[in-house]
């Protein structure tokens, strides 16, 4: 394992990280100062890559890299004038390629996304049991599940074939065959309180920071069965400690997870900073796959 420093101002707050494969660089964003940077992997040349509400930027949420396109996720973060955005946003230049709003009485924070071979966008919301699905380049977002067996998803990945969806869920990590929208496994509750979630090479890995009691957090292999129908078991990769202040997503790079460790997400109550003097660098953690 490394712990890598990141020269970034010290109330970002961030939420989602992704890293381009090619560039080696990553990008975080930012629930205070709604915007993005970036730096390379080893967290020399940091950089602003998508300025402050550029775009109709709010707080940053999920973030994905597919090709040469950043996928961003953002809400307001306030009930009333309930907002959510997708941003699509050209890596190599920052220019806007397309966007799109979900603008409702009711309340809804689009947690994170994943993208299918042939461009659909999968999205949680965290705030119901509704799921949404967008087939690039169609300007519509519509409803992809609405089940009270999937609540309040956050995390969400796809198989490498394609054929399954995997929601991190109030109930537990739900499989879903994306083509008939069935869900085809038994969600336990041993396997909630999942944030950021990967299929990497016919596995799950979950960053899990819900638990009330630590020793119970941290990041997490969930073993699948050969047809990735069925988890068969959980094994902690890294146990978190008092160090570790509300992870939340993770990326991976040539066989590396990266993450970083201290968001100090419980300083921030949505508004403002509570304790100044709490305010700390934050790190990255690089550790190899299991």
């Amino acid at each position: 394992m490394e712990l890598i420093e990141l020269p970034f101002e010290q109330d970002l707050f961030p939420e989602g990280i992704a890293i381009d494969n090619k560039t080696k660089r990553v990008y975080l964003n930012s629930l205070k100062s709604k915007k993005i940077v970036s730096g390379s992997i080893d967290g020399s040349d940091p950089k602003t890559f998508l300025k402050t509400g550029e775009h109709n930027y709010l707080a940053g949420f999920g973030m994905t890299i597919k090709g040469d396109t950043l996928y961003a996720l953002v809400n307001s973060l306030t009930a009333d004038k309930n907002k959510s955005i997708l941003l699509l946003l050209q890596i190599s230049s920052g220019d806007l390629i397309d966007s799109y709003s979900i603008d409702r009485s009711d309340f809804q924070y689009l947690n994170d996304l994943t993208i299918s071979a042939n461009n659909e966008i999968f999205i949680t919301d965290s705030e119901s049991n509704k799921s949404y699905k967008i087939q690039r380049p169609s300007k519509t977002i519509e409803v992809y599940l609405d089940s009270e067996k999937i609540p309040n998803s956050n995390g969400i990945t796809i198989s490498s074939n394609d054929k399954y969806l995997y929601f991190a869920s109030n109930n537990g990590i739900c499989i879903v065959e994306k083509a008939s929208k069935k869900i085809i496994n038994q969600p336990k509750e041993e396997y909630s309180s999942i944030d950021g979630l990967k299929f990497y090479k016919d596995n799950l890995y979950g960053i899990v920071n819900g638990w009330g009691n630590i020793s119970q957090n941290g990041l997490f292999k969930f073993e699948l069965n050969k047809t990735g129908t069925e988890i068969l078991g959980k094994e902690k990769i890294i146990a978190f400690t008092e160090d570790f202040k509300i992870p939340t997503t993770f990326d991976i790079l040539d066989g590396n997870i990266y993450f970083v460790i201290n968001t100090q997400l419980d300083n921030f109550d949505g508004e403002k900073i509570l304790d100044l003097k709490k305010l700390e660098p934050y790190k990255m953690l690089k550790t190899k796959m299991e």
